[in-house]
């Protein structure tokens, strides 16, 4: 049997977060009333001129230089005819050959692997239509003429994990610069995964086939993987792979025609007659790289450093800049490494749970801190901290006040404790026979006793060293 590789490439279109549309003064809000956002210039009507968003520019380059493309000193907007209900001016408004960002790249799979990005250019959105079912079929433009980037990756992937972490790692990038929220289920970040197969170590391409608009990193993963596997079967049987456009279906984890091309559909492209050629100067390029954030592979670094976290733990702290901000709000009033504990622990079990985020969370990073330091203080054992934590969420209180409140704080006396210890050791002669005979393993037995008899608010450690000083006294 050939041993075949997959070939994957990306093209993800990212909704810059302006604060209205690409070539008109329309707000670019989700969910708003249908209809309600829209203007001569974004229907398309006779006579309406565009007129181009700076911020939008700015948003791009951003990205651009965030992934380490050449900016382009000119580029040209063109249009892109095609005829389809929610594009009301039959053709929309892109860039073609001249696009502002070109040549960059992202490291994927902890760095050891790199993919190229062919390009990064501007473009509107085109309306949505809304099928409610039967013969009819509604349009919404509010979405028409919303601010775009394309990024369209070179054919670099050969996993397809390792697509779904590209895709993760850009959209940290977007959600760190602030010019996208990344929400792939209200459509700000949506992604087309091209596949193809060739036998392993050869550098020709086979035939592609696109899966259109996915909507969260397991999807792609499960698309490419879908695709890698239903081509490779028909390369080994000798058929042909047809250069078809795929949709996902979710519910059945498979991919579905959608339409064929085979013949390549011509958009017609020209420039925009109505917009100038776009220029980038250099001073205005220098302005946006000086106020670039710290990003996650600098800022992940320099956990490791500065918290000595292992590379994993600042990977995951780092993934979401909330998230990253919160952690470090938390290492800088206890130690880091517990503070990594806690966060990539409880904390992110909880936000996971709930389907939260951070900024959602009733546990503020101070009121964290008191937590951890109580724990490490000894005012509670981990078993008790747990409780006092989802205590916190319920109540909104602060660890000391829970832990007053619920009696957990622990017993660190040791006088308490060499008189509970004696008292269970005198309860169970046998055990303490057989420990003393070699079983030392009923030690943990003795613990339990222990934490039982003290509703778990002995310290476990304490109580440990005690009950071993008991019975070696007994030899």
């Amino acid at each position: 049997m050939t041993a075949y590789e997959p070939v994957i490439g990306l093209e993800v279109h990212a909704q810059l977060a302006t604060e209205t549309k690409m070539f008109c003064g329309c707000r670019a809000r989700f969910g708003a009333e249908p209809n309600t956002q829209v203007c001569p210039v974004c229907l398309g009507l006779p006579g309406a001129l565009p007129v181009v968003n700076a911020r939008a520019i700015e948003f791009a380059v951003r990205m651009g230089l965030a992934t380490h493309c050449t900016i382009a000193s000119e580029s040209i907007f063109a249009r892109k005819n095609y005829f389809y209900p929610d594009c009301p001016k039959d053709y929309h408004i892109s860039q073609f050959d001249t696009p502002l960002c070109r040549d960059g790249y992202l490291l994927v799979d902890g760095g050891r692997a790199r993919v190229g990005i062919t390009l990064i250019h501007l473009e509107e959105d085109a309306g949505k239509l809304i099928h409610p079912g039967g013969a009819v079929s509604y349009v919404d433009m509010n979405r028409s003429g919303v601010p775009l980037i394309e990024i369209v990756s070179e054919p670099d992937i050969r996993r397809a994990c390792d697509a779904a972490d590209y895709l993760r790692r850009l959209r940290s990038i977007v959600r760190y610069l602030g010019i996208c929220d990344g929400n792939m289920e209200e459509g700000s970040l949506r992604c087309d995964v091209n596949v193809s197969v060739r036998p392993a170590g050869s550098e020709e391409f086979g035939i592609k086939t696109e899966i259109k608009n996915l909507n969260s990193f397991r999807q792609v993963e499960e698309a490419a993987e879908f695709e890698f596997e239903r081509q490779s079967v028909l390369l080994e049987k000798g058929k042909r792979v047809a250069q078809d456009t795929l949709l996902w279906n979710a519910p059945a984890g498979r991919a579905e025609v959608m339409r064929s091309k085979e013949q390549a559909q011509d958009y017609r492209y020209f420039p925009e007659p109505d917009l100038r050629v776009l220029r980038v100067s250099e001073a205005t390029l220098e302005s946006v790289r000086a106020a670039l954030p710290e990003l996650p592979d600098a800022r992940a670094a320099r956990f490791v450093s500065q918290y000595g976290l292992p590379e994993y733990d600042a990977g995951v702290l780092t993934a979401a800049h909330e998230l990253a901000d919160y952690y470090e709000t938390v290492a800088s009033g206890t130690d880091p490494k517990a503070a990594s504990n806690w966060v990539m622990g409880e904390v992110l079990r909880e936000l996971g749970s709930r389907h939260i985020d951070i900024g959602s969370f009733e546990i503020s990073a101070a009121m964290l801190v008191d937590l951890i330091e109580a724990q490490r203080a000894g005012t509670v054992n981990s078993s008790a901290a747990k409780k006092v934590f989802a205590a916190m969420i319920e109540s909104g209180r602060g660890a000391a006040e829970v832990i007053a409140d619920l009696g957990l704080e622990q017993i660190s006396d040791s006088g308490q404790i060499e008189a509970e210890a004696q008292k269970i050791l005198q309860d169970n002669p046998d055990e303490v026979a057989k420990y003393l005979g070699g079983k030392e393993n009923l030690l943990q037995f003795f613990v339990g006793q222990l934490m039982r008899a003290t509703r778990g608010k002995a310290n476990p450690a304490t109580a440990r060293e005690m009950l071993v000083r008991l019975l070696d006294a007994r030899r």
